[in-house]
Order: structure tokens, then sequence, then C-alpha cells
């Protein structure tokens, strides 16, 4: 059961407009009462695209925020609306809206206060087209945080991710990095306060209009990763107190 839970879909979007439709159009409206789009100043007229498809809200930033700043927008618009459940999709169509219906199950029904579109449970990434390299850095990332931080997912790098409305308004995302670390931090900040995580299993798709950063910025988000939980596993112990879980 859903529908007495108010479901808004965020959208963080930079040069989005050619996969935005394709994307919005498989958005399950029938259970989805409200969708946000934040366009992070973006050259592509995505933001006139937003309005054209009739989005309900759509923001654009006045500079660019960058992809954790552009969600912290998203995840404070949805609850100043009354959300009860947030999913946030990318509007690049790497990730099907197919799966809103089913994430919002999971927490709508108490299952999980947080759920992730993984695209490492079965076989979908590489076959779905992911690098090599990035499934090779997934999995040994994913590996190094589950033993710091006493977790068993099977990734902690999707951009496919539902909450209830609790987890947001107790975990302070806010002061979490403006930048691709972001997703990461926020993981950080709900394990610590002890919710647990539902995964399903999610096909992704990479193609040449489908969001990816480069190899430098995946190697900055990767020893963000490792820092990240460093810093978790030595607060847990108690060596050291990082402000971000508090």
């Amino acid at each position: 059961m859903i529908n007495h839970n108010k479901v808004i879909v965020v959208m963080p979007a930079y040069n989005a407009s050619a996969t935005l439709e394709k994307t919005f159009n498989e958005i399950p409206l029938s259970i989805v009462d409200e969708v946000i789009l934040v366009d992070d100043h973006g050259s592509d007229g995505t933001f006139e695209k937003a309005k054209k498809l009739g989005i309900d809200h759509v923001i654009r930033h006045e500079f660019n925020k960058g992809y954790g700043g552009n969600q912290k927008t998203c995840y404070n618009k949805a609850l100043e609306l009354g959300a009860d459940i947030i999913v946030m999709l990318h509007p690049d169509y790497q990730y099907t809206p197919k799966l809103i219906e089913s994430m919002c199950y999971l927490i709508a029904n108490d299952l999980y206060p947080v759920v992730l579109g993984s695209r490492i449970l079965g076989k979908g990434a590489l076959k779905g087209g992911m690098p090599v390299y990035k499934y090779i850095a997934n999995r040994c990332l994913t590996l190094f945080q589950n033993i710091l931080m006493n977790q068993k997912l099977s990734e902690y790098h999707t951009g496919f991710r539902a909450f209830s409305k609790e987890v947001l308004e107790n975990i302070n995302f806010n002061i979490n990095s403006d930048d691709f670390i972001f997703d990461n931090q926020m993981l950080a900040q709900l394990m610590f306060k002890g919710y647990q995580v539902g995964e399903i299993t999610c096909p992704t798709k990479y193609f040449e209009e489908a969001s990816s950063i480069n190899f430098q910025r995946s190697s900055v988000y990767g020893m963000g990763v490792i820092l990240t939980s460093i810093k978790y596993f030595l607060t847990k112990i108690g060596l050291y107190n990082w402000k971000i879980l508090k």
C-alpha cells in the first residue's frame, strides 16, 4: 500500500534535455504525487524542456552548485512540500523509472526506510554497458566500505535512491559536500544513525547521452569514498569525531 503516502520524485539535472522526456514519461504518475526537477545551471535548455513537459516544480540554479548541491535543493524542496517518500532519479535515463513503485512499496510498508536501486545485484551492470574499470572500482570500493562500515550492500554508488521523510529529517545532509561524494556521505550518515538499507535489482543503461564522470573525476571520487569509510570507522570506535555524522 502506497496511497496514504505522499510520493515525490526529485531529479537533479545538468544538461539532461536529450533524455529528460523519455525519463519523465516512464515515471508512474499513478503513485507519484509530484515531480521536482532542479537544473544546475546547465546550457542545453533542460529548464525550458522541463517546463514544456509540465513537470510540477522546475527550479534553476543561478550558478552551478555541483551534484551534491543540486540534491540539497531537491530534498529541501521535497520536504517543504510535505513528502512522505522521496525518490531521487537521474533524468539521464540510465536507471529505469519503472522501479519507483517497487522501491516506494518497501518504504510505505515499513520494510526499509531507505531503498537503493542496485546495478550490481544480478548481472546487469556490464551487460548494460558499464565500463569495466568502473565495475572493478565499484566492487573494490564496495568491499572496502562493507568491511569498515559493517554492512553488506552490493554497491554504495548508485544514483537511484528512495528515502522515507524520517531519514531526511534526521540526518544533516545540508552540511555534506556539494560534489559527487555527497551520495556516499549521505549513506554514511544514515547508517551511523542505524537506518537499515534495502536494495532492489536495477537494470542500467550506459550510452552517449547518459551522464558519467570521467576517469579523473572518478579517481577523486574513489579517494573520497575511502576517506569517508575511514572517518566513519574511526568515529564509530571513538577515535575521531566526524561532525557530519552527529
